[in-house]
């Protein structure tokens, strides 16, 4: 079967798909950005109830006789900060990482070797005739073999990197491992015109890390991920087109 109607239609396919996108955006030439009416969220077609993690529920009990308290509230003198699933910290990231390194390597060697058959029994004499030479007085018993080699190598790295990362978010609370740590994972997207920046961070923390302000830094977060980036109009100018990044993957040179 010959890939050449096919390969046309995948491309005549590529080609609609991404007129449609052109012709939408070519339609919003010199008029301002609409703004939507205001709609009730829950009717909305892809509306989707919020699902997150949440602890097993706790039955109040009632309060004592002659008191104000009740077994299993989460008031009065009790500490607040995170601590099940569900519920809600900040996370602290305030990275400024530099590093610079430079390194400068370079070893040299010469090896110079002669090996010789002075007296062997006589039979050095017979050499000769083992290794026939226009000039008979050529070959030397003495210094039948020469090696010499020499070795040079030099090598140059530097490293020169400076990251700067500081913000603050907050992430919920959505596993209690067995030892008593909390796997907690937040995400966030705020939208600007025609872009939206996304945020996210998860990893592993300890509750006694936690602050009294219910906060906690990125420093006491192991297998810390952070992911700062961003989609819309600006990354997709910043982006290559797909046809060259098609061809910078596909091609040998």
């Amino acid at each position: 079967m010959s890939t050449r109607p096919l390969f046309l239609s995948t491309l005549l396919a590529m080609l609609l798909l991404g007129g449609c996108n052109t012709l939408d955006r070519l339609s919003q030439i010199g008029k301002t950005p609409e703004l939507r009416p205001i709609e009730n969220p829950v009717e909305k077609p892809g509306w989707r109830p919020v699902s997150l993690p949440m602890p097993r529920p706790e039955m109040a009990r009632p309060a004592g006789a002659n008191s104000l308290w009740r077994s299993g509230a989460r008031g009065f003198f009790r500490d607040q900060r995170a601590r099940r699933v569900g519920d809600i910290l900040t996370v602290e990231v305030t990275i400024a990482d530099k590093a610079k390194l430079d390194n400068e390597t370079s070893r040299g060697r010469t090896n110079s070797d002669n090996l010789g058959l002075t007296d062997l029994f006589g039979f050095e004499n017979k050499l000769q005739k083992i290794f026939p030479s226009s000039d008979a007085k050529a070959l030397d018993p003495a210094s039948l073999v020469a090696a010499k080699s020499d070795m040079l190598n030099k090598g140059v790295g530097k490293v020169d990197r400076e990251e700067t990362i500081d913000l603050k978010m907050a992430a919920v609370i959505v596993q209690v491992l067995p030892n008593g740590n909390l796997v907690v994972e937040g995400r966030q997207e705020v939208r600007v015109n025609y872009e939206v920046r996304e945020v996210f961070v998860t990893g592993v923390v300890r509750p006694e890390d936690i602050s009294p302000d219910n906060s906690i830094r990125h420093d006491k977060i192991a297998e810390l991920r952070v992911a700062y980036g961003g989609r819309g109009q600006l990354t997709d100018v910043q982006q290559p087109r797909w046809g060259a990044q098609f061809l910078d993957v596909v091609l040998p040179y």
